[in-house]
This record gives structure tokens, C-alpha cells and sequence, in this order.
């Protein structure tokens, strides 16, 4: 059987792997000279250092056809592409296809392995679709090595891979990255000037008037600037008409040009009468209903004063606004010329005073503190609490922890009931359960009238103030009981108890008899307990003889 002959029963043949195996090695130990048997031709330029059978497995599986993995193991640039789902290659057209369908091999040192019409070529499938002089652009003179960006595709020669779609990958941003990346919002593919797609009303400053009139160079002027010509769009002041005009009025009616003029004409005067706006004194609200002879005099000769309103009002407060400089607040700063009341003076004004609002006190009435005896008192009151509030604990709190009758240190503005007291800087610390304790439980006593008390400073420590002595006294001392000799706070199990502290250690089969075989329920005065205390230890006592 002839080599060739051999090649068509085993390549690409999966049940026959093992045949194939044994024919490479056959191969190489004939040093090879049947290989132009074997090889359906030589591969082309760019594939050349590929040649050989020992290279076969770089871009075949033995027994079995050509895989994309292969092709793509070392065309990383197309799979990077591809794993983007950008590029031609990302396409429908070309998604899911063999690599070899379009490029195929084994035909001859300069077959050309890429090969397509350019004329032909659906430019859309590389997700830059082409328009307007784009269409006549000769495809050369975009697909140039010096607007790829992939350093692999840059060493290629002729490529049409590596190019970016935004404008500055190919044109030079002549707004030099003033205007932002999206050239489409003002140019198209048709021409790059005039710009068509820009619309002046959609900036910042809108044209109007005699504005849509002037030249925009008037406006945004060129320069030179890193070497290049440069049109300034951004960065122009246009807050104010005298950042283009001169102010033929000396600033004597402030920057508010549009008060009197509009851009339809700087002598077309928005009014058909006097403007008080145009001094120093707008009328405005209520003191537009004055006549002119109110202020002014019946001859309109008389030039009041206006910086302060007690320079024509009473002072309803009666001094209380008097500053440290001898001078009268202006009431403009908790009133308008719209009325004079309600008060303008807000929460966040309140702030700034010694007396900050917050919590509950923000839901109160400014009537409920400073409306005393049919008028307004602002000056003089108190900030403490104590100044508005009775201390409903008398005595029964130390003056340590109420300090001056300073509420705060344990109550909150947001709730009377919201307490921030740390028990730990009392003689009495919280462990186990009582950290969990409400308060009230300890704290909390009813009168004969069923009202609530506040109990602190007379609750005492010992456990019997609030806890019933289960074991009647059986444990006192100095006619005090400490449970915790016995107990902690986390139950009520005697888990600190030790018997062998106690006048009878447990020895021997005692240590193994439970409790209730010594210490029995007994009475004694109507109260059920365990008898704990014993008073006989003598065997005699618990055995017989």
C-alpha cells in the first residue's frame, strides 16, 4: 500500500487514532522523506515556520479536522475581538464559522490566505457602518498601521484589523478635547463644517434677539494654542451682560441688565412708567401700594432714608433686636415686604442660635415658647431644660448624674422615652438578664392613686428589693441576703454554689446522691420552701443503724 494511500485511510479518521500514532512514528524513523506525501501542500508565507510534520499538532488535533481553538491560540488579537463581541469577526456573518472556511491553507508559499473584494465588502459587519464621505473614502486611508492601537496589529503589514470607531482614532481633534468625545453631537459624515447637527438653544447660553445675528467669531474668537489654531467654544463668560458689553451705567444699577433692557434693542425699555428697580430701592410686595407721596413728600422733593425698615417703621419688638454695636437688626431677616407675618425665621436659622432646635422641639409652636403674656419675648429666655420643663424627678436622681438640672444627660429632643443613661456609673452595674431588664421594671412604682413614679435614688442594690427571698432567710447575713454568693445574673441556677465550702463536704456516694435527698420541702408558718441550712450533720440523722 502507497503512503498516499495510507494518508487517505488515517487522516482525519477518529476510530483510528492509534494508527495514526504508529504512522508518525513509522514517519520518523524513515527520517521522514515521504512527508510530501503525507502534506496536501506547502503552507503559505505567513504560516511557513510551521512547516514540518512535528509541527502538524499546532494547528491540527491528531485524527481529527482543523479547531478554531487552534487558530485562535495564536491570533489572540481576532480572539480578544471576538471575546469583546466587536470587530468583523464578531458578526453574523462570520460568528460560529471555521477559521479554515475562509482562510485555508496548504496551497502554496504565496497563496493569498485573506482574501476578500474590497468593493464588495459589507463594511457594517465590522460594526462601523459607513456614511456620507466615508462612502468615498479609499479604504487605504484609514486602514493605516499608524491608527491601529493593538501593538500586536501594528507590526502588520496591509491589516484592515485593529482600527477604534471614534472619530479621534483618524481625525485630529481640532476642539483640542474641549467639547467632549461625541463629534456627532454637532458634526455628521457629510462635511465637519458648517456643524449641522449643533443648536445653539441647547446650550448653556441661548441666542436671542439681535444675538442670532452676530458672527460667531464675535464671540468665540480664535488663537493659537499648542502650536495649532485653535476656536474657543467652552469656557466663555456669559453670566452677565458685561461680560461682552461695557456697562454704560458705572454698575450704579448692579449687573441685572434684563431688568430694563432685552436683546431685541438696548434702547427698546421693558417699562412704560418710572421703575423704582432701577434705584437703590426696589418696590416690591406691599410697598408697591404706597403712593409716591407716602415716602417722598407731597413735592416728591424729600430723599428718605431705606437701608434699615425702622428707618420708616416702628420697632414692634421694642429693642429686643438690638445688637452689641447699639443697632437695630433688620427686620428684613425674619420678614418680607410681602407681610409681616408669618415670620420668615426658619429651622435652619434657629440653628445658628445658642438654642438649637432638634428632635421634638422641631414639631413645637414657636408661640409655645415665646408668646408670653399677650406679646412676643424673644430676649432673656432660657435654653436649659429646666427653663421650660418641671423635673419630675425631685430628689430621686443624684446630682452627679442630673448635673444642673440638665436633662440631657440621660433624655433625648426626640423622645422622653428614648434614654441614653450608662448604669455602669452607678454602684450597680448590669449583668446577664438585667441588661435586658426595661427600666420601668426596677424604676417604675404606682401610688395609691394608680400614678406612676419614678424611683431611683431610693431603689436600693440588694437583690431582695425587687426579688422575693425564696429560701426565707435562710441565707442571711448581718440580716442581709447576697444571692450571687450562689448565683449570677445569667439564671437563676446556683452555679457558683461549692459544697465543699459549705460544713458537710461531699465524699465518696454522697457526691453522687441528687440534692433532694437531703434537703427536703418542709413548712414552717404557712411558706413552702427547701430547706437548705441544715443544723444536724450526724450520720445517724440520714442512716439507721
Amino acid at each position: 500500500m502507497g503512503f498516499g494511500k495510507v494518508r487517505c485511510i488515517f487522516l482525519f479518521n477518529k476510530s483510528n487514532k492509534i494508527c495514526w500514532y504508529i504512522l508518525v512514528f513509522v514517519l520518523l524513523l524513515l527520517n521522514a522523506p515521504v512527508f510530501a506525501q503525507l502534506s496536501p501542500g506547502d503552507l503559505t508565507n505567513a504560516h511557513s515556520k510551521l512547516e514540518g510534520i512535528s509541527n502538524c499538532t499546532s494547528c491540527h488535533e491528531l485524527g481529527e479536522k482543523i479547531t478554531n481553538d487552534k487558530c485562535l491560540d495564536c491570533h489572540k488579537e481576532i480572539k480578544n475581538l471576538i471575546e469583546k463581541n466587536a470587530g468583523y469577526h464578531s458578526s453574523i456573518d462570520v460568528k460560529n464559522k471555521f477559521c479554515s472556511k475562509c482562510h485555508s491553507e496548504h496551497h502554496g508559499r504565496n497563496f493569498q490566505i485573506i482574501h476578500f473584494d474590497e468593493n464588495k465588502f459589507n463594511h457594517a459587519s465590522t460594526g462601523f457602518t459607513l456614511t456620507g464621505k466615508h462612502l468615498q473614502t479609499d479604504c487605504k486611508k484609514c486602514h493605516q498601521t499608524k491608527f491601529i492601537t493593538y501593538i500586536d496589529l501594528k507590526k502588520r503589514k496591509n491589516t484592515f484589523l485593529g482600527l477604534q470607531t471614534s472619530c479621534a482614532n483618524c481625525h485630529d481633534d481640532v476642539h483640542q478635547k474641549t467639547l467632549g468625545d461625541n463629534c456627532d453631537d454637532c458634526h455628521n459624515t457629510e462635511a465637519f463644517k458648517p456643524a449641522p447637527l449643533f443648536n445653539h438653544n441647547k446650550t448653556k447660553f441661548r441666542l436671542t434677539g439681535r444675538h442670532v445675528k452676530v458672527d460667531c467669531i464675535k464671540c468665540h474668537i480664535k488663537e493659537t494654542r499648542k502650536g495649532k489654531e485653535f476656536q474657543k467654544f467652552t469656557g466663555l463668560l456669559f453670566n452677565n451682560c458685561s461680560s461682552c458689553h461695557s456697562d454704560v451705567h458705572k454698575g450704579k444699577f448692579g449687573e441685572n441688565c434684563e431688568s430694563c433692557h432685552s436683546t431685541s434693542g438696548f434702547k427698546n425699555i421693558n417699562t412704560v412708567s418710572f421703575d423704582h428697580s432701577k434705584t437703590n430701592f426696589a418696590l416690591l410686595g406691599k410697598h408697591r401700594r404706597l403712593k409716591c407721596a407716602d415716602c417722598h413728600g407731597v413735592n416728591l422733593a424729600s430723599k428718605p432714608k431705606y437701608k434699615l425698615c425702622t428707618d420708616c417703621h416702628k420697632d414692634y419688638h421694642k429693642g429686643q433686636f438690638v445688637t452689641k454695636e447699639n443697632s437695630i437688626r433688620d427686620c428684613k431677616d425674619c420678614h418680607n415686604v410681602l407681610g409681616f407675618s408669618p415670620s420668615l425665621f426658619t429651622i435652619d436659622l434657629h440653628k445658628e442660635l445658642k438654642f438649637k432646635l432638634t428632635g421634638s422641639h422641631l414639631a413645637v409652636s414657636c408661640k409655645n415658647c415665646h408668646w408670653e403674656k399677650d406679646k412676643w419675648a424673644f430676649k432673656g429666655l432660657g435654653i436649659k431644660c429646666i427653663d421650660c420643663h418641671k423635673n419630675v424627678h425631685g430628689n430621686e436622681i443624684a446630682e452627679k448624674f442630673l448635673g444642673k438640672n440638665d436633662c440631657e444627660n440621660c433624655h433625648s429632643t426626640n423622645s422622653w422615652e428614648q434614654i441614653k443613661f450608662d448604669h455602669k456609673r452607678t454602684t450597680f452595674v448590669l449583668l446577664g438578664k438585667h441588661a435586658e431588664t426595661d427600666c420601668r421594671k426596677c424604676h417604675t412604682t404606682k401610688d395609691i392613686t394608680d400614678k406612676i413614679e419614678y424611683k431611683f435614688r431610693s431603689v436600693k442594690p440588694q437583690c431582695e428589693t425587687c426579688h422575693r427571698d425564696i429560701h426565707f432567710g435562710q441565707f442571711k447575713v448581718d440580716q442581709k441576703t447576697d444571692c450571687t454568693r450562689c448565683h449570677d445574673f445569667s439564671n437563676w441556677k446556683p452555679v457558683k454554689f461549692d459544697h465543699e465550702k459549705s460544713k458537710f463536704s461531699l465524699k465518696g456516694a454522697h457526691s453522687k446522691l441528687s440534692c433532694d435527698k437531703c434537703h427536703k420541702e418542709v413548712v414552717v408558718n404557712t411558706n413552702k420552701f427547701i430547706k437548705y441550712k441544715l443544723e444536724d450533720f450526724k450520720c445517724a440523722t440520714c442512716h439507721s443503724y
